[in-house]
């Protein structure tokens, strides 16, 4: 499909007012954003324009209903400077299986990588050079069409901005197994990438840190004993060998890391279970030895290495190295910037 993106460029760009070497996560912003607009049951007038406020009806119906869905996704540079994006493909289809889920329209797949390709060509100076530094990109959709009343919006916006990122050096994270609260149950909004999940998903993870954790180890609604996420990522466990990771049945994110690192450990010769797996199992394993790593795995952090888990009146002790973990991440790293051969062809170039 060929579609027409007008582009409204700024004056002069901000970009030269930045220190890439002290770059305050999430609070600064590109100079564009990419919006399009769904009226009359089709989406309407794809730009590119300055990056600025948007005009919002107080009863716009994301902020009393919750119809909002987003996506998260880096764009880095290769050996020889060129932007390139990461699976975008994966997103585009991710952000339309969220829009189904929470009755919105789907987004056109094609539009969507496309708008991506323009606004990262355009914002390629807001890429950090340093190594593990990153564009953020992110999409998302919302219902704003001005109505007090129980239905699917038939306004709706879909927008792209962009914020630069530096490296994520992450310290080995501590885990809080949680049983009173739910990240999400069977039937619910779990699969979708939902803007009320995650707002769900503060307190319960205010409380951890409170405890000394970083993160919440989510655990499954009924039984309070199977592991599904941690925080806003997907979980591995290498036990015996074998990674065993949980198994996707609607109340878990479909990663797109998790899907990578999935393939990069079978290509390096690894077995990967997906499966159900509970939390005392893994408390067996730390038992008896044979629970040698674990990590979570997330858009954000890439791979972030897990010490121990929390529960009451015990601590599950982890690991103190992740070097599969970490030899994951270097690959993944490596094939993001070029400097190996990306043999599964997931880069895109803006």
């Amino acid at each position: 499909m060929n579609h027409n993106i007008s582009i409204q460029k700024v004056t002069e760009s901000k970009v030269t007012n930045i220190d890439f070497n002290n770059i305050p996560l999430g609070t600064t912003f590109t100079d564009h954003m990419f919006i399009c607009d769904y009226d009359n049951g089709t989406w309407v007038n794809p730009r590119i324009i300055p990056m600025g406020m948007i005009p919002t009806h107080p009863a716009a119906m994301a902020l009393h209903y919750g119809q909002a869905i987003f996506e998260g996704m880096k764009a880095t540079v290769d050996a020889d400077g060129n932007p390139m994006l990461f699976r975008a493909d994966k997103n585009a289809a991710r952000l339309n299986t969220s829009a189904d889920r929470m009755g919105m329209p789907n987004f056109p797949e094609d539009l969507f990588v496309e708008g991506l390709k323009q606004l990262v060509d355009i914002e390629r100076s807001w890429i950090p050079p340093a190594d593990g530094s990153a564009l953020y990109l992110r999409p998302f959709m919302y219902a704003d069409e001005p109505f007090i009343g129980m239905r699917a919006a038939n306004h709706y916006k879909f927008i792209i901005m962009a914020s630069p990122a530096g490296p994520f050096f992450s310290n080995r994270i501590k885990l809080w197994a949680e049983k009173q609260y739910i990240r999400a149950a069977s039937g619910g909004t779990g699969e979708a990438k939902a803007a009320g999940n995650y707002a769900a998903a503060i307190r319960p993870t205010e409380l951890a840190k409170a405890k000394g954790y970083d993160q919440v180890l989510w655990l499954d609604a009924v039984e309070h004993k199977y592991i599904q996420e941690v925080g806003t990522m997907n979980i591995f466990f290498k036990i015996d060998g074998k990674f065993i990771t949980p198994k996707r049945d609607g109340s878990i994110l479909d990663g797109i890391t998790r899907m990578s690192v999935i393939d990069v450990l079978r290509d390096k010769g690894y077995e990967v279970i997906e499966r159900a797996i509970t939390i005392d199992e893994v408390q067996e394993a730390s038992k008896n030895k044979t629970l040698e790593e674990a990590f979570g795995t997330g858009t954000a952090v890439g791979i972030a290495y897990i010490q121990e888990i929390g529960l009451e009146g015990e601590t599950i002790h982890v690991s103190n190295e992740s070097p599969v973990g970490l030899e994951v991440n270097n690959t993944l790293n490596a094939i993001k910037t070029g400097k190996v051969e990306d043999k599964f062809g997931w880069m895109i170039k803006a």
